[in-house]
């Protein structure tokens, strides 16, 4: 009888709590087990991890992990702690399916989560910045002259002590509330509609608690909303080499430096794709060998700036853009079926953000 007992009375009551979950509208955008509904970007296969329910992030290489949805107004909130002091992390809203040319990061709006040790000047603190980056552009409340908003308070706590987040999102307005209360705002935000992207940034932190409740939409201008996902997958991991034959690279972190004399070919080989990747060098060759096209040669781009080189081969086309720009597009009549081929970086330059989608 007393099990009997037990059972009716657990039972309403977990039903109840089910109901109080949905009534306020928030759902776990992390289930605590896999990592359902998000993608590693542009890190290695361990920088990301599960650990007791909660996401574990190495710190190295610099990337992401992003979710698979895009967001426009929600209030997302969840709990972080750096695991050392001096711990650089943060999380980006209404980001870019990929990283900005030249950089490790998506273009979108960030709050900082920056350990205490790391210190406060009259640039940034360590209790709750939001900045937009590498496009993104916000009207600070509380800023100093620029683009970035300054908390009022100094409220995160530090290493290991967990802090808890609450960043509402609404038509290009963010909030931040840190322990409990705001602290952060800007407003006119753009773009205002895009993914949720993790940072791992040189140091180990960790996540736990991550939910989400969306509110309603404010239909955002095709300008307004972040680019989207578009299938390419990353050929580098920011750790090492794997993947890849060559001598003479070097692996530093989100760039990859190349050999004075030795090509770098990927192990995987391709025939009809879609491939971008960042270069910068002094030379007047674009140093990529690719299949079905061979060695690029001289096109127009910037020296010693980074640039982004697009390009798509399938039967009957070459597709190339530079920074944007079509450099060359050729129709072409094949004799025969294209075959695969590696992906091959010439020396003399840096390499970075090296992302492929397979054709059929």
């Amino acid at each position: 009888m007393k099990k009997t007992f037990f059972f009716l009375t657990v039972i309403p009551l977990l039903f109840l709590a089910q109901i109080g979950l949905a009534e306020d509208g928030f759902r776990p955008l992390f289930n605590g087990r896999t990592f359902d509904g998000w993608r590693n970007i542009n890190c290695g296969p361990k920088t990301w991890s599960v650990k007791d329910g909660m996401i574990h992030c190495t710190g190295k290489p610099i990337g992401e992990l992003r979710t698979l949805k895009m967001y426009e107004n929600f209030i997302l909130e969840l709990e972080w702690r750096h695991l050392k002091p001096r711990g650089n992390a943060g999380i980006f809203v209404w980001a870019d399916a990929y990283p900005a040319k030249g950089q490790p990061f998506h273009r979108g709006v960030e709050v900082q989560v920056l350990e205490n040790a790391y210190g406060n000047t009259r640039g940034y603190t360590t209790h709750g910045d939001i900045f937009p980056i590498h496009g993104a552009t916000m009207t600070p409340i509380n800023g100093r002259g620029g683009s970035r908003a300054f908390p009022t308070e100094n409220r995160s706590k530090p290493s290991p002590e967990w802090n808890h987040y609450r960043v509402v999102c609404d038509d290009g307005k963010i909030s931040l509330a840190v322990n409990g209360k705001v602290v952060t705002r800007g407003t006119a935000a753009k773009p205002r509609q895009g993914y949720i992207c993790l940072e791992s940034e040189g140091s180990p932190v960790q996540f736990r608690n991550l939910k989400i409740k969306e509110l309603p939409g404010t239909n955002p201008t095709p300008e307004e909303i972040a680019k989207k996902e578009e299938g390419f997958y990353s050929l580098y991991t920011g750790v090492d080499l794997s993947g890849w034959a060559g001598e003479g690279w070097k692996s530093n972190d989100w760039r990859l430096t190349g050999g004075a004399t030795t090509k770098l070919s990927s192990r995987k080989q391709f025939s009809s794709y879609s491939f971008f990747a960042d270069w910068r060098s002094q030379a007047k060759s674009v140093p990529f060998d690719l299949p079905g096209i061979g060695p690029l040669g001289e096109l127009a781009h910037s020296k010693a700036r980074w640039n982004r080189l697009k390009v798509t081969r399938k039967p009957g086309l070459i597709l190339i853009t530079i920074n944007g720009k079509v450099v060359s597009k050729k129709t072409v009549k094949e004799q025969e079926p294209l075959k695969p081929a590696s992906i091959v970086l010439l020396p003399g330059g840096q390499f970075a953000n090296i992302f492929i989608k397979e054709l059929k």
